[in-house]
């Protein structure tokens, strides 16, 4: 088999994140339910936004936030998102394309704007966000690059893109065409109410067309329904190649046949903002699974990134995340 022209190709809504600092009241006083993504139409966004203090705003979506921290890493790296062609599309376009990821999807000239999502961020560091899709709906097979995806050793997907009905089917193309070169899919089950909202679909997903799973402890919970994180995890056992379960301060557990690897956390010294944190473990897992280095090794690369990104605000890295990774595993 030829070798990949790039390590990880992202699939998923292209948002341009709004990361807001507010506090508790204000989410009681809008009605906002407390660290959900929810979604909103363009005139709750925009209320929102204008209730709403200083604003940090930067292109996101959770795997357009792994995608950025690969590249970071140093991975050859491609996405493929919806965005219009409005000022915040370009914004999106341009940011993402700085970081060295290969982006060429067609923005759209018709229909509504670009994404957006307004991240409010608590002083507790959990985030609560209200997400406008936009331009995201109008993804679809016709944006699947045959050939980029053969050309990707893995094909990452974000479980949100299970949201826009079009992007089912791109999210399946894609898949199919992944495994017909020979390559690898994985998937980021993105939050508990996004599993709700999709139980038996992800169910079918995981157990017929994802490689590697990316899920946290309240979201495999969901998707078996399942009592406990034991359960859970025997639920998943044999379901995929890979799964790579975060438990927050209790760090990772990766289940790949009757192997179960468990790692620590990494310290932090203060947490800040939980944006992005399992964006990046899937970012720093994926570098070190394309990498051929072993799970428990990629494992730890994921949890050195989450910690990383939970230490300040936004989803987006304020280090060179090859360098820091290098610090830390070294002897």
């Amino acid at each position: 088999m030829a070798r990949p022209r790039f390590d990880v190709l992202g699939i998923g809504n292209a948002i341009v994140d709004v990361v807001i600092q507010t506090n508790d009241g204000f989410l009681s006083e809008n009605n906002l339910l407390k660290g959900a993504m929810s979604l909103v139409d363009a005139e709750t966004s925009a209320a929102l936004y204008d209730k709403s203090g200083p604003a940090v705003e930067v292109s996101g979506g959770s795997a357009g936030n792994t995608i950025s921290c690969l590249a970071s890493l140093g991975a050859s790296t491609a996405y493929v998102g919806k965005v219009f062609d409005d000022p915040l599309g370009h914004i999106f376009t341009h940011d993402i394309r700085s970081l060295g990821v290969h982006f060429t999807t067609a923005p759209a000239v018709a229909g509504p704007p670009t994404a957006t999502c307004l991240v409010f961020v608590t002083e507790d560091a959990e985030r609560t966000m209200q997400t406008f899709l936009g331009a995201c709906v109008g993804l679809g097979p016709d944006d699947i690059d045959d050939k980029e995806i053969a050309d990707a050793a893995v094909t990452y997907m974000e479980g949100y893109l299970w949201d826009p009905q079009a992007a089912k089917a791109a999210f399946l193309k894609a898949a199919a065409c992944a495994h017909g070169a020979g390559r690898e899919v994985s998937l980021s089950l993105s939050d508990p109410f996004c599993v709700d909202r999709h139980r038996e679909e992800f169910r079918n997903l995981v157990s017929n067309h994802v490689d590697i799973l990316f899920a946290n402890e309240d979201e495999i919970i969901s998707l078996y329904q399942t009592k406990s994180f034991d359960e859970a995890l025997q639920a998943v056992r044999g379901q995929c190649k890979i799964a790579a379960l975060t438990r927050a301060d209790k760090g990772s557990v990766i289940v790949s046949g009757d192997d179960v690897h468990i790692v620590d956390a990494e310290a932090v010294v203060r947490v800040v903002d939980t944006t992005g944190a399992g964006d990046a473990y899937a970012a720093g897992f994926l570098h070190g699974y394309t990498a051929g280095k072993d799970l428990p090794t990629a494992a730890r690369i994921g949890g050195i990134c989450a910690a990383e990104m939970i230490s300040h605000l936004g989803a987006r890295s304020q280090t060179q995340l090859k360098q820091l990774v290098a610090e830390n595993l070294s002897p």
